[in-house]
């Protein structure tokens, strides 16, 4: 990834081309459908579910969001869960990264498939 050290004129074709890009995630990042409801209350894959204390919410752009300026759109994301089964992080995806599939949704996918964090792609083995 990139910074985009530009003038203010030129930050938001600076934005829009990172928005494009590919973040790197970590193989325990799984992907997922995720509804805020009332923060910190979420739905995700349909389910109730609970943000973390602390946790980060980015959008597509790798920005951070603010979780209630999104509540009620549901969201493709890619999310990590903490030990307590609260979510982590949060990555609205662009459409670079939906692209990448597959991709696992479950933490049985990610222990069955394979990880390649180069080029960020899994293969089901």
């Amino acid at each position: 990834m990139y910074r985009c050290v530009l003038p203010l004129a030129l930050a938001a074709s600076c934005l829009a081309a990172q928005a494009q890009t590919h973040r790197f995630f970590t193989p325990n990042t799984l992907r997922g459908e995720l509804v805020v409801t009332q923060h910190p209350d979420v739905l995700l894959n349909g389910k109730p579910a609970r943000l973390a204390p602390g946790s980060r919410f980015k959008g597509d752009n790798n920005l951070l969001l603010q979780p209630a300026g999104v509540t009620g759109q549901k969201l493709t994301v890619h999310y990590t869960v903490e030990n307590s089964g609260l979510i982590m992080d949060v990555w609205v995806l662009n459409p670079a990264e939906l692209a990448n599939k597959p991709w696992p949704t479950t933490p049985a996918e990610a222990a069955s498939w394979q990880f390649n964090p180069g080029n960020q792609t899994w293969i089901k083995r």
